[in-house]
């Protein structure tokens, strides 16, 4: 069964029963809007290490202040703004840190998958540029030799190795945003094991009360 639960009904009617004492159905909101506080919160901060915090905090606080909601707005939009408003106070507070200390970068399934993925791209990419420039960039970029060594390799002057390269990066360049507008829908995707832990992870703080 979708654990977002479209037949629950709109998110407005899930709160009012929320509200009057079905506490476990705010994880079906919980489910519904993870993808939508995650972009939210990543667009602002940048940062995989404070985005999660920042979702957990969001409907913790929302939850908290929920008899609050007032139906003129949408449910998505009230919960957005705690998102939006966190994710900015979170912000300021490091830009007032004097000792910047430089994050420590989480790899996770999900950016291991991603990084899989864009070398594919990158791949496909290469591969459809013409023999002339694939063959220039291969050498310089993904081997690293130097523009005499790939000229006497090629058998090619060096400056047609330098004008091969350039226009070939322009064309890689464009091939690739190319495909990366065409995945936009896809961009920032809050996969399903990260969806799992958030709302597990946030109910679990509801039922302590924290």
């Amino acid at each position: 069964m979708d654990p977002k639960r479209p037949e629950l009904g709109a998110d407005e009617a899930i709160v009012q029963r929320v509200l009057v004492g079905e506490r476990a159905l705010y994880e079906v909101l919980v489910r519904r809007h993870n993808q939508r506080l995650y972009r939210a919160a990543r667009a602002i901060l940048r940062s995989e290490n404070e985005v999660e915090d920042v979702m957990q905090e969001a409907y913790v606080q929302a939850f908290a202040h929920l008899s609050q909601f007032r139906a003129e707005a949408r449910f998505s939009t009230w919960l957005t703004r705690i998102a939006v408003h966190e994710a900015f106070a979170r912000r300021r507070r490091a830009q007032r840190t004097t000792e910047v200390e430089e994050p420590v970068a989480v790899i996770t399934p999900e950016h291991q998958a991603g990084s899989r993925e864009l070398a594919k791209l990158l791949e496909r990419a290469i591969d459809a540029l013409p023999d002339d420039f694939r063959e220039v960039l291969v050498l310089r970029t993904l081997e690293d030799m130097s523009v005499a060594d790939t000229a006497a390799a090629l058998d090619i002057p060096e400056d047609t190795v330098k004008t091969r390269l350039f226009r070939a990066r322009n064309l890689l360049r464009e091939a690739v945003a190319d495909s990366a507008m065409g995945a936009a829908a896809e961009a920032f995707d809050f996969q399903a094991p990260r969806c799992n832990r958030i709302a597990a992870e946030v109910m679990a703080r509801i039922s302590k009360g924290v």
